[in-house]
């Protein structure tokens, strides 16, 4: 999930796609005070986010800010996109992070509902916009299936956190009318037939 975030710069348009969201300059200042806090517990987290700016974009890709404020220049190795190399790369990154996944046993905590489930709303965006509407650039067929999959597993994990949202408020809703005496009427549903 961490690994997208730097693609956040799509969502605002005011950010230049693989500008300052892409520095490990800033990376490293955003983790400042979660190392003060969590110490060693922060690495794994902090591999995750600065991973997408080496490995996704640095290294395959194109060219990123990767020492913004300092400097505004753009590196990379220049590898295309829609190369092989790339497209290798990241199945073998999707793979890695698939197989991560399943013996960490985090997909079935992304299934579970958390309050931080809607955070992944931001990768979901992310992923989707250049998966469907080749912004802001132009996603290759072979690498579309990891972005369906990532996007189904993060969609998937959104409704179930929704559902709960929805679930917690209405039951608020009716703890408060009871507390008040107020009746609760169930909803009532009526399943009638479509005439043909």
């Amino acid at each position: 999930m961490l690994s997208v975030i730097p693609d956040i710069d799509i969502l605002i348009p005011i950010l230049e796609h693989r500008g300052p969201t892409h520095s490990i300059i800033m990376t490293f200042t955003v983790f400042i005070p979660i190392f003060a806090i969590y110490h060693k517990k922060a690495i794994p987290y902090f591999i995750a986010l600065i991973q997408h700016s080496l490995t996704g974009d640095y290294i395959a890709g194109g060219r990123i800010q990767i020492f913004w404020p300092i400097t505004t220049q753009y590196y990379g190795t220049g590898v295309s996109i829609k190369s092989s190399t790339n497209i290798t790369l990241e199945w073998l990154i999707f793979l890695t992070s698939i197989i991560i996944m399943l013996k960490a046993k985090d997909t079935a905590t992304l299934f579970q509902p958390h309050n931080s489930n809607l955070i992944l709303s931001i990768p979901t965006f992310t992923v989707l916009l250049p998966t469907f509407l080749s912004f802001p650039l132009e996603v290759p067929a072979w690498l579309m299936p990891p972005h369906l999959a990532y996007m189904s597993v993060f969609s998937a994990s959104i409704i179930i956190d929704l559902f709960k949202v929805l679930k917690t408020s209405n039951s608020s809703k009716i703890f408060a009318l009871r507390k008040n005496n107020k009746p609760v009427k169930p909803l009532d549903f009526q399943i009638t037939e479509i005439p043909t």
